[in-house]
């Protein structure tokens, strides 16, 4: 059998922003989306190689499991599902030693008409972290350099195949931090019936530094950083619209 190899970032022995518990998170390399907020523009090239194979990740894991209380592994990039043969065999094996599983995705290589590797890698998967960056197509490409057809599907059909699901909106001043376009998440966000928490992400601006070092001018630069009170607001905002849609789905 041929051994697959992840094309792998980094590694982070004990993550607790990466879902329940403490994490074991694998960072994959390669990212076809160029968000103007992202804090790992170091992620995005495809041909950065430090390969790596499922088996070597798991004996890493083995020899931290102890501290990880409550946690288990997160897949995240980079985009993860850019390399989902090396996923899937990454949970898979994973699963096999009753190993909690966490994918966080945009969604972006998302094909509904193709399902085929998603689904297999969706039985080894326990929770999907999936980042909504805008829910204005327009916007979003504007914002990302791609649509949100395939992201929005993506979140529909998890919701169809019930797969657990954390929502993260990095809510940014100008950009997202608007009441029209966070209603309007909230709408949407209604509609599924699978969501069990919701991450509000406020902008910073901690990686200017990255930028500056890869020779890389920051998009956002001169953007302030969202404060506590705006996320509140923000998140705010959003369970109100879910509560009244679907109050009026109800009707």
């Amino acid at each position: 059998m041929t051994e697959i190899f992840g094309n792998i970032h980094s590694l982070e022995s004990c993550g607790t922003v990466d879902g329940p518990g403490i994490r074991f998170v694998v960072f994959l390399q390669g990212c076809p989306m160029r968000c103007l907020y992202c804090h790992n523009p170091d992620s995005w090239d495809f041909n950065v190689n430090k390969k790596m194979t499922a088996d070597e990740i798991l004996t890493k894991y083995d020899h931290v499991k102890e501290f990880l209380k409550n946690g288990g592994i997160t897949a995240t990039g980079g985009e993860p599902l850019a390399q989902i043969d090396f996923v899937i065999d990454l949970f898979k094996k994973a699963k096999s030693k009753n190993i909690h599983t966490a994918l966080d995705t945009s969604g972006v290589t998302f094909n509904k008409n193709d399902t085929k590797k998603i689904d297999e890698l969706l039985k080894y998967t326990d929770l999907v972290m999936l980042d909504i960056k805008h829910i204005d197509p327009v916007q979003h490409n504007k914002l990302t350099g791609h649509p949100n057809e395939q992201i929005l599907d993506f979140a529909r059909y998890l919701s169809d195949k019930k797969i657990p699901v954390w929502i993260r909106h990095v809510v940014v001043p100008s950009i997202t931090y608007n009441k029209t376009y966070l209603t309007r998440l909230g709408e949407f966000l209604a509609t599924l019936n699978n969501i069990q928490a919701l991450d509000v992400l406020p902008y910073h601006d901690m990686a200017v530094p990255k930028y500056e070092n890869l020779g890389k001018e920051y998009p956002l630069k001169g953007v302030p950083p969202l404060t506590k009170e705006q996320a509140l607001d923000a998140r705010n905002t959003i369970l109100d619209a879910m509560r009244n849609t679907r109050k009026n789905m109800q009707k």
